[in-house]
């Protein structure tokens, strides 16, 4: 009885994580159906339009490192729930608000709720799988991918039939809900900010690590850069709006595929040889997609998804690793800083490069951000190997 509950407490912990990721990534990704709806009502630029996004997205990426350490000292499954229940709280200020300023607020609310999420949803796979994290952690990414898939459609769903408060209401009471599952399907234990099982591997490379950080960014780079530029090079072959919707839908389902199985592949082929076999395959698919016709792009692109978000699965797996004085949290809240600031930043730099030099450079610019991580990726075999972790064959 006690091996099967020992058994047990980490497949709790990977289901909890999981359905707490979907849930959040789904929030931040369903803004996406409402932003174009806050425009009409509020009369907002386009610029507004980025402002009102970036009141989430900011908050969420910049209290990624005080709010994790904030909640140190709390259980992870309370951390959890209550980052759940503070992310629909905001969206209950959304739902019951008439003015811009609380919609603004509730946004800010969300966002602060969701900032907690990843650090510790990270940890606690991390601490409940120890050497063996990589492979769930690449699950865990992957569930991210289908709250983002399932949340945009259900409130496009909604605003078919209810006014943007009603179904931001009905979103802020499916989050009450998670929160409330969340405790008793996550196992009770204490909170460890050096727990000896998630830090093992933990190898205090700094050198190693900043290099990850970077490596993380430019791999978001890369992926956000073509995604700015997919829907125009699509509309250049022919394509209209369907198509765009599908093309996009076609790289997602690929990424969430590709997000699942990197993960099992950087822990069996390794992760040197994993990111620079994605990042080449990313390179050349993105070139590739430049000259061909309409037809045979949209046949190309789910493995594009697979590989141009699969490389994030391994990166994440390899945190704990070089995490510095085996701080496992904190490293998993600083990666997550640099990859959703990236994000921010480097669409503006891609399209700003482009309004310059036109939209086949940009792509190209994407293509070429990937090669950039091939050399650095390599530069981290020492630290890897310092770390302890094995470079299979």
């Amino acid at each position: 009885m006690a091996a099967d509950h020992e058994k047990a407490e980490p497949r709790r912990s990977l289901i909890g994580a999981c359905l707490a990721h979907a849930l959040h990534d789904g929030y931040s990704d369903l803004l996406y159906v409402l932003l174009p709806v806050w425009q009409t009502e509020f009369g907002l630029s386009y610029a507004g339009v980025a402002v009102m996004r970036s009141l989430y997205y900011g908050t969420m990426g910049g209290l990624q490192v005080p709010a994790d350490r904030l909640v140190d000292r709390l259980p992870i499954r309370t951390a959890l729930a209550l980052s759940t229940l503070i992310a629909a709280s905001g969206f209950c200020v959304m739902a019951f608000t008439g003015s811009f300023w609380g919609l603004c607020a509730g946004l800010l609310l969300a966002g602060m709720g969701s900032s907690i999420q990843h650090p510790r949803g990270s940890l606690l796979i991390t601490q409940a799988f120890g050497k063996g994290a990589r492979g769930p952690l690449g699950i865990y990414n992957f569930s991210g991918d289908l709250g983002k898939a399932a949340f945009p459609v259900l409130v496009a769903l909604l605003l078919g039939l209810v006014a943007w408060r009603t179904a931001a209401g009905f979103i802020a009471v499916a989050g009450i809900v998670a929160a409330i599952v969340l405790l008793p399907i996550l196992p009770r234990a204490a909170a460890l900010r050096h727990d000896s099982k998630a830090s093992q591997d933990g190898s205090g490379d700094r050198r190693g690590f900043r290099l990850l950080l970077t490596i993380g960014g430019l791999d978001t780079a890369t992926r956000m850069g073509y995604l700015l530029f997919l829907p125009f090079l699509l509309h250049a072959k022919g394509g209209d709006q369907t198509m765009v919707g599908l093309s996009l839908a076609l790289v997602f389902a690929g990424g969430a595929f590709g997000k699942a199985a990197c993960g099992w592949l950087g822990e069996h082929l390794g992760v040197v040889r994993s990111v620079v076999a994605t990042e080449l395959a990313t390179a050349v698919l993105i070139a590739v997609t430049i000259p061909l016709p309409l037809t045979a792009t949209l046949v190309v692109l789910p493995v594009i998804g697979i590989f141009l978000n699969g490389t994030s699965s391994v990166l994440y797996g390899t945190v704990p690793e070089l995490a510095p004085r085996g701080d496992v949290a904190r490293a998993f809240a600083l990666f997550y800083t640099a990859v959703i600031g990236s994000g921010g930043v480097a669409p503006i730099a891609y399209g700003a490069l482009a309004d310059h030099t036109g939209e086949t450079f940009g792509v190209m610019a994407a293509a070429l951000t990937a090669l950039v991580i091939v050399p650095l990726v390599l530069g981290l075999r020492p630290a890897l190997a310092a770390s302890g972790a094995v470079e299979r064959a």
